[in-house]
């Protein structure tokens, strides 16, 4: 193997692949980078964490074709280190030297016959999607997906078709997001359920792409093409939840403020939380406020008021703080309208000027 290639441009390619290159007790190869030369100037660069696999294609000068799995952090700290952009890249007996005019290194790297094949969706028919509208609707939810794999459609993100919207969905059992993407076209979208750990690297994959990405599904996987990028995931088999009957049909009390207000409160209040992140909403229909309050003993008290809208009951609930915050940054409003169903019942929170995206939790036992 040998090829001459813009160091910016490989190393935004080893970037993106190196993420999801780990350590890998049985095996090693995963920490690699697959760098694939092709007699046709171009390179193919992998990584897989065999739930989840990247090619990334780019150009290059091509003298002698061939293949390596190289450490991908090894590789990543040579590029970032190296000054010059015109570089050399040559096999010698099976390790990869780099080399530019004043700079030389040798990487000793893995059999590359140990990585494993990345699987290749070629199924004729694929979807055709606005790439910034699938990352919207991946990062207004994916965070509300639970971390113990359990349950796996619960530690999974649910994407269906509603009409022309896109519905994205996620629940811990504590916590819902539901976000709403209108695709403006009647596209066939089957129902998927994505682990949301793989939805996590899509997103930061993805999420500087522009234009339209085209996604194969096949049973148990879904393809994801765009530009020079080949994305692979698997998908969970089985059922999500039916999360509509949790969303509360009635509210008790509804309290309308600035999202601002409610975050820089929040915060606030974190320094004064317990062990549970525990925060008390009470919403004053009174004085037209909600009072933000948190206690911990160790550390002292914290109380208060914003000015709100309000309707309905008074009433007071603890929830856990940082539910709260995570959803704030899905919400494009400025301002906020939190719905209460009561007390023992969840609070629903959505945009107040749109409503693509809702946002259900559960109080907290005092």
């Amino acid at each position: 193997m040998k090829f001459e290639c813009d160091k910016t441009k490989i190393e935004m390619a080893i970037q993106k692949t190196a993420r999801l290159a780990n350590k890998h007790l049985t095996l090693p190869v995963l920490s690699c980078v697959y760098l694939n030369v092709l007699d046709d100037n171009k390179i193919v660069i992998k990584s897989t964490n065999l739930d989840i696999g990247v090619e990334i294609g780019i150009k290059i000068k091509t003298i002698e074709k061939g293949i390596l799995a190289v450490p991908a952090s090894v590789l990543l700290g040579v590029l970032s280190s190296i000054k010059e952009n015109n570089l050399t890249f040559e096999s010698k007996e099976n390790n990869l030297k780099i080399y530019s005019n004043k700079n030389s290194a040798i990487i000793k790297c893995l059999p590359y016959e140990d990585f494993p094949s990345i699987p290749k969706l070629e199924n004729s028919k694929s979807i055709k999607i606005n790439c910034r509208d699938l990352i919207s609707g991946f990062k207004s939810v994916w965070y509300s997906a639970s971390n113990s794999n359990i349950k796996p459609e619960l530690s999974s993100v649910y994407v269906y078709k509603n009409n022309e919207n896109l519905v994205f969905v996620s629940t811990d059992s504590f916590r819902l997001a539901e976000k709403k993407i209108n695709t403006k076209t009647s596209i066939d979208f089957p129902q998927t359920i994505i682990p949301y750990r793989n939805v996590s690297e899509i997103i930061k994959l993805l999420e500087d792409y522009d234009g339209n990405i085209d996604i194969i599904f096949e049973k148990n996987q879904a393809a994801f093409i765009i530009d020079n990028m080949y994305l692979v995931s698997r998908l969970i088999d089985g059922s999500f939840p039916d999360y509509k009957q949790i969303i509360p049909k009635t509210f008790n009390t509804t309290a309308t403020i600035l999202k601002e207000d409610l975050l820089n409160s929040i915060k606030a209040s974190n320094v004064f939380s317990d062990s549970l992140n525990q925060v008390k909403l009470k919403v004053d229909i009174k004085n037209k406020s909600l009072v933000i309050e948190s206690k911990n003993n160790d550390v002292g008290e914290y109380v208060e008021s914003i000015n709100a809208s309000v309707l309905g009951d008074s009433l007071e609930l603890n929830f856990n703080s940082k539910f709260i915050i995570d959803c704030i940054q899905s919400i494009p409003s400025d301002s906020l309208t939190l719905s209460f169903g009561g007390v023992g019942k969840p609070l629903a929170i959505s945009g107040s000027s749109d409503k693509s995206f809702l946002y259900i939790v559960m109080p907290m036992n005092r």
